[in-house]
Formats: structure tokens, C-alpha cells, sequence
């Protein structure tokens, strides 16, 4: 079940393939322990001829009784639970041979409104599981088993005594699970209400048009499937000096690793990262561990870090930001968020392309909050870069974008290749917006209920990836016009073909294994900015877990995870590196840095304390 863990900073593949548990029938076992106890004083067939007659009777028995139980039992299951860890004792124990659940609507749990969080719909499994129905759950089905995995302070199977029951509990389950996140029943027209006619195929995953997803596969040489195990890695770490906040990958010649001192520079290597011994500190020097990053981005040919803090503790939004000098050493300024007079606070920046960073002449980038997408711009309108000893308080120039009236809840965004852009909202929802224009979307992927931490995007504009708290979302954003022709839905609106998207989870077990801190982050394709090439590898960090997938495997239809599965194919198989404690960021260097031997760059991770550099 799940991963097999080993050893810290080690490698681990998940398993693809659940083995049904072996079930030991308890009544042979008496009737063999009964035959062993009078065995001496009978004779060999009259021996035989006792037990063939006690394990009928048993058997005829065990079957009126199951038979009556299932009959009186309304949900009949059989509920085990998974004990052992990570260790090679790990197994599944019968808790209840045989018991029934129950999905019961509840404002309160025994008085307690915050034992459950919110009121809605929980599932409950006699005096063993009450849980509240969510994606935190992890449920993981296993159709030609009849049985469930989920997550409730420990792991949990349910096994099904028929098709039918099985097929059941999956009904109902899922519409629970709508109905806790839209605050409407699951019918088919609250349905449509949420996600819209055109999407009805992310409702009903077995009627979408999947052809985009066969027609996507990369069948370049220059991909390799994620294979071996601990022995396949290669890794060197370095001590970080404490308090990291923030991972900068540069595709030229530098990286840089931000912490409570400054910003520390590293040298890009094909293994990996190096520590040159280099600090720009905060303010000329001094501790600044009072600085809380929200963000970090290199511009000008990544001569130049922008770093941005919250203005407020505990608050995600910034007045301005820092400007930061690599080679000079210095913060040469801290510029203001202002539009029309009036000072307004942003809550993400990005750059303006994913290869704009290179520019050694970039001077705009894009900046995002709660209900305005827009462009920033380091020069004066006349196009000059400000005298910022004279200014003293420089401002920086809105050159484009929108503040729309009400309802958008952006939380973060991500640029292509070529500038188009896609933000992800509190609600869900996925929206692209052309290079041309940030007022209104080409495309809006509705939300499936929980909130978009983090977009990320592949350099052609063809995949974009949101991460959630318990799952990443995989959507294809390809489709055919009405004269043939393929796009993406930043340049057209897709019309009702649209693929539905794909969920990248860990299985139940590895989550619960991921400790308290167990919510995904920092979703990332593998980092290209070359036309023509194809991003290899999904990479997300999960407490002290970072989690790998092989994109080519989750495109692939056929690809056995998806075997069995109701509703949104999910894919489980993935590759964990371990840490000894909480990983900040997990990010693939750039495709540059791929070795001749090695069909990826190396992936970088950073701890608090330290920094790692893998070789897959």
C-alpha cells in the first residue's frame, strides 16, 4: 500500500498496483485446530471424514450467518485498518469483520462545531471513522477490489460485499463530497449551475472528449520514464545557514537561496547547486529576520532579485517591494504600488514571460491581488529608468491591466512562454487570459472546491497545472476550432470539447505518512524556455516529502492507474524524496543543466537548514 519508506533522503517509488488482502477463513482454522487436539485417538479416514463434515457444517453455517448479518445491516462493510508505518512489519488488521457506515448531515459533532470544521455531510463507520466528506480525506477507490482507502487520523479500507454496494458507497460519496463544497445538492442541475454546460465532462469524466490527451503524448527521445529506486539518485547537500524563506533558480550561472541574513548565491552546475560564499545582506548587513518573503524574482539577465513582503504580519499583501543589486551587493531601492494617485497592495508578481527573466533590458513585470491582474513598469512614462536618488520614493508605473468589481478572488498566477497568462482564484477557478488583453478571459476552467494555491504553466501554454491543499490539477488546455484548426484556450474560447483535467494525488497512506503538515505546495512543471521542447517532470512538496510524477506517464490514457477508476482519472504513481524536516521548495533547474546521461536537470530542494541537489 502506498510507499515502502526507507531511510532519510532516500527514494521511493509508489506502488501503481494495490495487492488485494489475503483473507484467512477463522472457521478452517477451528475446525483444523479441533482435528489436531483429538488427532491421536482416530483413525486416519475417520479422521478425515470428522473435518470434511465440520468444515460443511461450518461453512453452511458462516453462510446463513453472513447472510442474516447483511440482511439486518444496512451499508454492510468490512472495515480494516493499516498498522505498521513505513516499517516492513506494515500491514492491514480486520478492525470490524463485519459493520456498516452511514453518511449522516450534521451541523455539529457532539456539541463541538470545530471537532469536524465545517457542518455538511460525514461519514461515519459505527464508534471506529467519523469524518467530515473532503478532498482531505484522500480517498483512493479500488473498483475491481470493491474496497475504498481514506485518511482519518490513521488509515482506513472499506471493503464491499458486492458490485452494487461498492458502486453505492461511490455515489453517494461523491455527491456528498459536492454538496460540502458548493453548499447545493448533487443534482444534475445544481450541476450545470456550477461548472456550466460546457464542462459537464469534468461532472461525467467517462462522456469528455479525452482525444486531446492521446494527441498531446510526447514521443520525443528525449523523454524517460521515471524508473529504480534509491539506487537511481544521486545527491550532495550543503548546510544553508538557517531560516531559508525562498529558492530563486537562475537558468545562467547563478542561483540564489534567501534566508533571514540575505541573499546567498550558488553557483549552477550539471549536478546540481554550489555555494560560492557569496551574501548580499538586507540593509548593508545586519539580521532581518523579521523580513517575511512572500516572493522572490530575478529580472535583468538575473543581475537583479525583487523580493516582496508582506505589509502586514499574517497578511499576504504588499505595498512594494526590494530591489536587489547581485553584483553591486546593495538593495538600490524599495519601490511603492501606486495607481492613479493612490497606494495599492499586490499579492503575487511574476515575470512577464517564463524566459523574460534573461533580458538583461526587463524592466516590467506582471502583479496580481484579489481583483486586479496588471503590468508594472520600472521607468517613468517617458520610457527612461527613474532617478531614484532624486525621487526618493520611487513609484512604480501601472503601463496595463484591470481591476475588475467584485467576485474574481485571485491568489497567484504564472505567464507562458510568450505571455499569456493564467490565474488561479479562492474559489477554484482556473482562468487564461491572452497576451493581448488582461480584461477579460478566453477560457475559465470551473473550480472542483478547493482554493488554487499556486499556477504553474508549460512554455507552449498547452498544460497548466494548480496545486490545492490535497491534490494537483492537471488540465489540457488544446482544442479544436470550428475550421480544424488546434489552439489553446489562451488565444480562442475552447466551445463544449474540453478535455477533463487529470488529479495528481499521493495514496492515502503517504499522506497520512507526510506528517501534520501534509498539504501540498509549490506545484511546478520542470522548467523549459525553448519552443519545441516538452517539460519532463511534475514536482510538488508535501511536508517532509518532495513528490515527483513523470508527465509523459500521467498524459498516457492507458496508463494503469487509471484502470477501474470512477470519476476523474488520478494518478498515484510518483516518486518521493525524503528530508528530515519540513521542505520549504522543490523546484527542477533549468533544461540547460541536463546532463548528457541524465534526461533531466536536477532537482533542487531546500530546507530550512539545508540544500539538496538530486540527479534522478
Amino acid at each position: 500500500m502506498g510507499t515502502s519508506q526507507s531511510h532519510e533522503g532516500g527514494i521511493i517509488d509508489s506502488d501503481c498496483e494495490e495487492e488485494e488482502e489475503e483473507e484467512a477463513e477463522e472457521q478452517y482454522d477451528d475446525a483444523l485446530g479441533d482435528h489436531q487436539k483429538s488427532g491421536s485417538s482416530s483413525g486416519t479416514h475417520k479422521g478425515l471424514d470428522e473435518i470434511d463434515a465440520k468444515l460443511k457444517s461450518l461453512k453452511l453455517k458462516y453462510s446463513s450467518y453472513q447472510q442474516q448479518g447483511n440482511h439486518n445491516l444496512k451499508n454492510p462493510v468490512k472495515l480494516l485498518l493499516h498498522i505498521g508505518g513505513n516499517t516492513p512489519k506494515a500491514k492491514w488488521v480486520i478492525s470490524e469483520k463485519l459493520t456498516s457506515y452511514d453518511f449522516v448531515k450534521t451541523a455539529k459533532t457532539n456539541g463541538n462545531d470545530d471537532e469536524l470544521g465545517s457542518a455538511g455531510w460525514v461519514l461515519e463507520v459505527r464508534s471506529k471513522v467519523r469524518v467530515r466528506v473532503s478532498t482531505e480525506m484522500q480517498m483512493k477507490m479500488f473498483g475491481d477490489q470493491r474496497r475504498v482507502d481514506f485518511v482519518d487520523k490513521a488509515v482506513w479500507a472499506l471493503k464491499f460485499l458486492s458490485d452494487y454496494e461498492y458502486r453505492n458507497f461511490v455515489t453517494l460519496f461523491q455527491n456528498c463530497l459536492f454538496e460540502n463544497a458548493y453548499g447545493m445538492e448533487a443534482s444534475e442541475e445544481n450541476k450545470v449551475k456550477v461548472y456550466g454546460k460546457e464542462f459537464i465532462g469534468w461532472v461525467k469524466p467517462e462522456v469528455a472528449d479525452d482525444s486531446m490527451w492521446e494527441d498531446a503524448k510526447d514521443h520525443s527521445t528525449d523523454s524517460a520514464p521515471l524508473k529504480g529506486s534509491r539506487g537511481s539518485i544521486e545527491e550532495f547537500e550543503e548546510a544553508a545557514n538557517g531560516g531559508v524563506q525562498s529558492l530563486a533558480l537562475g537558468a545562467l550561472d547563478n542561483s540564489f537561496l534567501v534566508n533571514d541574513i540575505g541573499v546567498h548565491v550558488y553557483r549552477n552546475l550539471n549536478r546540481g547547486i554550489n555555494g560560492k560564499g557569496i551574501c548580499v545582506k538586507y540593509d548593508g548587513g545586519g539580521n532581518a529576520s523579521n523580513l517575511t518573503l512572500k516572493k522572490t524574482l530575478l529580472m535583468r539577465a538575473e543581475t537583479n532579485i525583487m523580493l516582496m513582503s508582506p505589509a502586514n504580519k499574517g497578511k499576504p499583501n504588499a505595498t512594494g517591494l526590494k530591489q536587489v543589486d547581485i553584483e553591486t551587493g546593495k538593495i538600490v531601492t524599495e519601490w511603492k504600488f501606486e495607481k492613479d494617485g493612490t497606494d495599492i497592495t499586490m499579492r503575487d508578481i511574476t515575470n512577464d514571460t517564463k524566459g523574460s527573466q534573461l533580458d538583461p533590458s526587463e524592466s516590467t513585470f506582471l502583479g496580481l491581488n484579489d481583483k486586479i491582474l496588471c503590468q508594472w513598469d520600472m521607468r517613468d512614462k517617458k520610457g527612461v529608468v527613474q532617478d531614484i536618488a532624486r525621487s526618493g520614493s520611487p513609484v512604480l508605473h501601472w503601463t496595463q491591466g484591470h481591476q475588475f468589481s467584485r467576485g474574481t478572488n485571485f491568489q497567484c498566477f504564472a505567464s507562458t512562454g510568450d505571455g499569456s497568462i493564467v490565474v488561479g482564484s479562492l474559489d477554484g477557478k482556473i482562468r487564461l487570459y491572452s497576451k493581448a488583453s488582461m480584461r477579460q478571459a478566453k477560457t475559465a476552467f470551473p473550480g472542483l472546491g478547493s482554493p488554487i494555491t499556486l499556477v504553474d504553466v508549460t512554455y507552449d501554454g498547452k498544460w497548466v497545472l494548480g496545486t490545492t491543499d490535497t491534490y494537483l490539477i492537471l488540465i489540457c488546455t488544446l482544442f479544436t476550432d470550428k475550421d480544424g484548426k488546434t489552439k489553446t484556450g489562451f488565444t480562442g474560447r475552447m466551445g463544449n470539447r474540453i478535455p477533463a483535467p487529470r488529479l495528481l494525488k499521493l495514496t492515502p497512506l503517504d499522506s497520512h505518512l507526510a506528517g501534520n503538515d501534509n498539504k501540498f505546495h509549490g506545484g511546478h512543471f520542470s522548467w523549459m524556455t525553448e519552443n519545441g521542447k516538452q517539460e519532463h517532470h511534475v514536482v510538488a512538496t508535501v511536508g517532509k516529502f518532495s513528490v515527483v510524477w513523470d508527465f509523459q506517464q500521467v498524459k498516457n490514457t492507458s496508463h494503469g492507474c487509471y484502470r477501474n477508476q470512477q470519476g476523474l482519472k488520478s494518478c498515484y504513481c510518483y516518486k518521493i524524496v525524503l528530508k528530515d524536516e519540513s521542505i520549504v521548495e522543490s523546484r527542477f533547474m533549468h533544461d540547460k543543466y541536463a546532463g548528457s546521461d541524465l534526461p533531466e536537470a536536477p532537482l533542487i530542494v531546500a530546507t530550512p537548514l539545508k540544500v539538496s541537489s538530486i540527479s534522478l
